[in-house]
């Protein structure tokens, strides 16, 4: 994963007009994390195979009105971000304003899955993005935990801050509640 340092004086502004902007490498995911563009490579095959795991059990429970994406990105202002969550469940409707991104507080859900060079960027800085924009979940599938491959729900959130709700390592089942009622079986979540 690369990062750009983009001057402190600059402001939120122009950071974004920056990301927009820019020529980035074809089928790289590019985000602002605490004000600093990163580019990372296209995920490995695993992680394609979990967040597609996931995303065909998320189908079977939202409402009609509401959509399951991969590549959109959202807004986090007050925390100068700018992510793209592997998966992000929202309304519809939300998608009826032009741009390239959407407010993170328009996110039912968003999932993360940890790639081993960007794992601390979704266990810190983008748990508490999100929590400031006040999603309501936040689910980590984090591959590279330190304690061994690990699914954590979180949720209630409080400032920057999550409580989490379940936590459990790959092999075991967790709960989402509702709105989702969803229980997934992470038995066959691919480990390295």
């Amino acid at each position: 994963m690369s990062a750009l340092a983009v001057d402190a004086g600059q402001g939120w502004d122009d950071v974004l007009r920056l990301w927009h902007e820019m020529d980035w490498p074809e089928g790289c995911k590019v985000e602002i994390i605490e004000g600093i563009i990163t580019v990372a490579p296209s995920p490995a095959n695993h992680h394609n195979s979990i967040a597609d795991k996931i995303q065909r059990r998320l189908y079977g429970v939202i409402p009609e009105d509401w959509g399951i994406y991969q590549t959109l990105a959202v807004a986090v202002p007050a925390r100068s971000g700018m992510y793209v969550p592997d998966l992000l469940v929202a309304p519809e409707a939300v998608l009826s304003e032009p741009g390239h991104y959407i407010p993170a507080a328009s996110a039912e859900l968003v999932v993360e899955i940890t790639s081993q060079s960007n794992a601390n960027h979704d266990r810190v800085a983008k748990a508490a993005g999100y929590a400031t924009a006040g999603v309501p979940f936040y689910l980590l599938v984090d591959r590279w935990a330190p304690g061994g491959p690990t699914v954590t729900l979180y949720g209630e959130p409080k400032g920057d801050v999550y409580r989490i709700l379940r936590a459990v390592p790959f092999g075991e089942e967790i709960r989402l509640p509702a709105p989702f009622g969803l229980t997934l079986d992470t038995s066959d979540f691919p480990v390295s």
